[in-house]
């Protein structure tokens, strides 16, 4: 079902009551579904084989209820007269006669259909081999007459309910419209959930405006109380707002000093010339990089980490001195530029 909205809402808003109308009334369904569905036919027919599926179940469901209370009604009492004797005999009500094979079915049958598990073939074998079950097909008339009965009482007791004011003999006219009744039983509560939700919304609506209104009470009440007595409150008040302000201006003159003393300190000549600077090192940082790695190539092409003689020892010294004076080298330039950042 679509969420209600508070007519308030919509008549404050034209626009969105126009759009909330639009969807409820030409695209959605009452139950949210689009009325434009490429697949509406096809879950329309899915929905017909489910309430087909569904009605076989509960038919096989009310059978086997009927089938599990079934039992042989009673007689009614009967009053013998004795033409040899002058008295009179009442006999007590007994129930009915029935054959002894269809009393024994009617206490295997509801064990049998509310079983949670099925039995196993031998014992489905062997009950249908036994009595009562061998003579089902004997028993099923009295049987179906039983259960029969059985769903018309209950039927009965259902159109009872349904129409109270009906004349008992007369209920049984109504058995044919209890699927009607039962329809319009869900579709008045429908409505009725609708009604309520609405009147819901309208309440929490009356509440919202009476809290609106206690509230502007509160403060016609506290402005009455601080005309009377608030001449010290408000002077208060004016002297808070009064150091804020203050506050405010010296927070803005400090800012301006700050910004007048940055630019005293660093004119654009300066500026200019250490980002010149800042470039230049990192212009030899890149030079040094390059350098390191024809360094380190030549350190390949001479077999660093191999046997060699005396003179590579001796380029390789040297080679190890001119890493130190990079090395050297490229600890000043981070220096230079640590400096050069702020640091």
């Amino acid at each position: 079902m679509l969420p209600p909205v508070d007519d308030q809402v919509l008549q404050d808003n034209p626009d969105f009551a126009k759009l909330y109308s639009t969807l409820v009334n030409v695209v959605l369904n009452p139950d949210g579904s689009s009325q434009h569905d490429s697949g509406s036919e096809q879950c329309a027919a899915v929905q017909k084989e489910i309430n087909k599926y569904r009605l076989r179940t509960a038919r096989h469901h009310l059978l086997e209820r009927a089938v599990a209370t079934a039992s042989p009604p009673e007689s009614k009492p009967t009053i013998s007269r004795s033409l040899n004797q002058p008295g009179q005999r009442l006999r007590e009500p007994s129930a009915t006669e029935l054959p002894e094979p269809l009393l024994d079915l009617l206490l295997i049958l509801p064990p049998l259909l509310e079983a949670e598990r099925s039995l196993s073939p031998d014992s489905t074998a062997l009950l249908l081999s036994s009595p009562p079950l061998c003579e089902l097909e004997s028993l099923l008339a009295e049987l179906a007459t039983l259960v029969s009965t059985n769903l018309h009482s209950s039927a009965l007791s259902l159109v009872r309910l349904l129409h109270p004011t009906t004349n008992s003999s007369y209920l049984h006219r109504h058995i044919s419209s209890l699927p009607t009744d039962y329809s319009a039983l869900l579709d008045n509560f429908s409505t009725a959930q609708k009604s309520l939700i609405a009147v819901r919304l309208r309440a929490l609506t009356f509440l919202t405006d009476l809290l609106h209104s206690y509230t502007q009470s509160l403060t016609h009440l506290v402005r009455s109380l601080e005309a009377k007595h608030g001449v010290i409150a408000r002077s208060l008040e004016l002297r808070a707002s009064h150091v804020s302000l203050q506050a405010q201006g010296t927070e803005l003159d400090a800012s301006n000093a700050l910004c007048n003393r940055r630019k005293e300190v660093y004119s654009p000549q300066a500026v200019a010339a250490l980002q010149n600077y800042a470039a230049h090192l990192k212009d030899a940082k890149v030079r040094a990089a390059e350098r390191l790695h024809g360094l380190q190539a030549e350190l390949g092409e001479y077999g660093v980490g191999t046997d060699g003689g005396e003179g590579k020892e001796k380029v390789m010294r040297e080679m190890a001195r001119v890493y130190r004076e990079m090395g050297k080298q490229m600890e000043d330039v981070r220096k230079d530029l640590y400096h050069l950042q702020g640091g």
